[in-house]
């Protein structure tokens, strides 16, 4: 996936609001731009931090600024946008570059299931059952090259498990799709002292035979890349005590 316009350095004031952060470019210049995050962002927002916004000149835009990268020690990146991760996703997906889904010739978006849901992306084959992918953003680091999920408490994405769970128990391919846009992580475990009960979902989809993939991205100024597949925590991920 590219940039469709150059993006350009600043250093971060503020976000707050949850969608909107002020930035300074090296030019000296404050602006304010979209925050394309409704996360916490944890370790993503502390003031000073360099990151790269895509300028815009639409009319019909408010902001002229989009948030896209932060840059992170060590020469890694991580991206902002959470709808990055689809559109870089769909391009895996049509290029039969995901292995464990190569399989599939047709690729459909947004297609209504479960209860007042959409599933990212149904994939259909001659000879094969339907594969239901959801797809879901990473971006939390805490400790060493755990990538964790989620930043935040989801009452959605336990939801977004449940529905898989049936599509699975119906006897369709169910599969979850975690994609980690930051570089400096090697593998994925969930969060579970953030959101126990997305945790127990998660525990609980898995159990029931939804496929958990995760897969890295190759960051840069130009663009956002599917990268190599992480491996998931195969132990259970709900915190102890915290009922089944």
């Amino acid at each position: 996936m590219r940039f469709p316009t150059p993006l350009v350095p600043a250093r971060l004031i503020r976000r707050y609001n949850r969608f909107l952060s002020d930035a300074e470019l090296e030019s000296g210049e404050v602006v304010r731009a979209h925050c394309p995050n409704p996360g916490a962002m944890l370790g993503l927002k502390e003031p000073g931090l360099r990151i790269w916004l895509e300028p815009n000149d639409d009319p019909k835009k408010k902001l002229k600024y989009g948030w896209r990268l932060a840059e992170l020690p060590g020469g890694h990146w991580a991206g902002i946008d959470t709808a990055v991760p689809n559109r870089v996703v769909k391009e895996a997906l049509e290029g039969r570059g995901i292995a464990e889904l190569a399989g599939y010739a047709h690729v459909r978006p947004e297609v209504k299931y479960g209860v007042k849901s959409r599933i990212d992306f149904l994939l259909q084959q001659q000879g094969l059952p339907d594969a239901y992918v959801e797809v879901k953003n990473v971006h939390l680091r805490r400790d060493g090259d755990w990538a964790e999920f989620p930043d935040s408490v989801t009452a959605r994405g336990a939801r977004h498990l449940e529905e898989l769970s049936a599509m699975a128990a119906a006897g369709h391919r169910a599969v979850m799709l975690y994609l980690v846009q930051r570089t400096d992580c090697e593998r994925l475990r969930l969060a579970g002292d953030i959101d126990p009960t997305y945790a127990r979902a998660f525990d609980a989809a898995r159990a029931a035979g939804v496929e958990m993939l995760c897969y890295g991205t190759r960051i840069s100024t130009e663009g956002v890349d599917l990268g190599e597949a992480l491996p998931v925590d195969p132990a259970p991920q709900a915190p102890r005590g915290t009922g089944t």
